[in-house]
């Protein structure tokens, strides 16, 4: 993609979301590193009705060491590898509690040493937490950049890579945070909805999907080709 286009197409992602956000629900750095962690392989949502009990009552590190294993799976025990992932939560708790006094550090060398806690979840929390202009490449953001030619790579790394290469100011601190969303409710893994994409004119995917036809509707309402 031309640099003129990436600009354009982050111009018109901004202009229709100005403010993204992530959909976790969390109170804190230490509830947004548990959040991450918590959501691989699962949707945010099933991680917020998990999570809201939970972080009603645990908001510390400390508190999470006090809670416990079995505590923690009773309040997580709906999410996907609730096992692993409690076991992770606890022992970073730990981590935090005897070598950072349970503050989450802000550096990616010191976040990544924590269980459970990979290259995406780092950049997560640096971003969310810290505002640093990071690009956490989960499944939404490798499709939408290999798919539109935004950044294509072979791994979720090559595509951050070049994500931190092509996107410029003032995109980068939200720039995730748009690709995820515009991944996740518009450019679907199944049946992208190019019908209503509105940077559709700038993306390299082709045949464009059409929009679904509706029963009885007249010829020229069918579709954007109309």
């Amino acid at each position: 993609m031309k640099r003129a286009d990436v600009f354009e197409f982050y111009r018109r992602l901004a202009e229709h979301d100005p403010h993204p956000v992530t959909e976790l629900e969390y109170g804190n750095p230490f509830q947004l590193v548990v959040a991450v962690a918590l959501s691989a392989q699962s949707t945010d949502i099933g991680v917020n009705k998990a999570t809201r009990a939970l972080f009603a009552e645990v908001d510390t590190p400390e508190k999470m060491l006090a809670l416990g294993e079995d505590g923690l799976k009773a309040h997580i025990k709906t999410i996907g590898l609730f096992n692993t992932k409690a076991k992770n939560v606890i022992a970073l708790s730990r981590m935090l509690v005897d070598e950072h006094g349970g503050v989450v550090p802000s550096d990616r060398d010191a976040l990544e040493r924590l269980p459970g806690v990979g290259r995406k979840t780092a950049n997560v929390v640096m971003n969310v937490a810290f505002g640093a202009e990071t690009f956490a490449v989960d499944t939404h953001i490798f499709r939408v950049g290999n798919r539109t030619g935004l950044a294509r790579g072979k791994t979720p790394l090559a595509v951050e890579l070049k994500l931190d290469t092509a996107t410029p100011q003032p995109f980068r601190l939200h720039a995730h945070h748009w690709l995820i969303l515009h991944g996740r409710y518009v450019c679907k893994a199944r049946r992208p909805e190019c019908w209503r994409c509105i940077v559709r004119d700038l993306c390299a995917f082709k045949p464009k999907t059409p929009a679904p036809v509706v029963p009885g509707a007249r010829k020229d309402e069918e579709g954007d080709d109309a």
